[in-house]
């Protein structure tokens, strides 16, 4: 089982291809399983690495909520890079990790030939945070108190996770078995430790000095996302945006065919200098 030590955890990950590395960065309710539709399709050309993130098992679950932060999963992210002698790659991130591709492209623009952040920017809007940020606690008390399976039963009924199920059954119900197997532990004290806490994207600085060529991707149905998406938009220079139609949170599993092209293009218009 490959494994690197980072920061005083051990993180899992795999490798598949040969060819210029790209990274993929998982969200809050997956792993580097969420990513197999992605590994196939860019495996042909470029050498595809996914690993889990801390409180992801086969990666280490530290007990200490302290041990979760912002920052700590950004030097987690540049720490793999660094050991698997992945840099400058394109990074890949959804959701919670388009927030540290993010951050790594803000703190570390010589690790990266370019980013893309799909669905990033929950809990940022003002008129939003608060209840976001309630929210968390409420999910880790959740899973504390009433279990896994009645969280995975709350989360995947989610207004931004039900497109999913309309469009693919078979995946969505992957989706939950795959939920179902995390860490309960890992969850909460993520919730705590990096969701509930992470700051606002409306206050990061240099926004609108990032040279890194980013793509940003968005769900027409991802409520929470579109304000910021907008947002990183207008602020960042080198930023392209793409908005998916009938979509939720989702996007690579939703509409995987529609996420590898647009990507794909991206990488290629980036590597030809373009």
């Amino acid at each position: 089982m490959p494994q690197v030590q980072v920061n005083g955890v051990q993180l899992y990950y795999e490798i598949t291809g040969e060819g210029t590395p790209i990274i993929f960065v998982h969200e809050f309710a997956g792993d580097c399983r969420s990513w197999e539709l992605q590994v196939r399709f860019f495996s042909h050309r470029y050498r595809v690495v996914t690993y889990n993130a801390r409180g992801y098992p086969p990666s280490s679950v530290p007990v200490d909520p302290y041990s979760y932060s912002q920052e700590i999963a950004v030097n987690d992210l540049a720490g793999i890079m660094d050991i698997l002698g992945l840099a400058p790659c394109h990074v890949v991130g959804l959701s919670m990790g388009a927030y540290a591709t993010l951050h790594l492209g803000l703190r570390y623009p010589k690790l990266v030939r370019s980013i893309v952040v799909a669905g990033c920017g929950y809990g940022s809007d003002p008129e939003e945070r608060k209840s976001f940020q309630l929210d968390s606690q409420k999910i880790a008390n959740l899973i504390e108190t009433e279990g896994m399976e009645e969280f995975v039963k709350a989360y995947s009924d989610g207004p931004t996770r039900i497109q999913l199920r309309k469009k693919n059954s078979r995946l969505y119900a992957e989706f939950k078995r795959n939920l179902l197997t995390l860490s309960p532990k890992g969850l909460t004290n993520t919730l705590r430790g990096i969701q509930a806490v992470r700051p606002s994207i409306y206050d990061l600085d240099d926004l609108e000095k990032m040279k890194v060529p980013i793509l940003i991707l968005t769900g027409d149905e991802d409520w929470p996302s579109l304000k910021p998406n907008l947002f990183l938009k207008k602020k960042i220079q080198n930023a392209a945006m793409s908005m998916f139609p009938n979509s939720g949170h989702t996007l690579n599993l939703e509409e995987p065919e529609l996420f590898n092209k647009l990507v794909q293009d991206f990488l290629i218009q980036v590597d030809s200098g373009q």
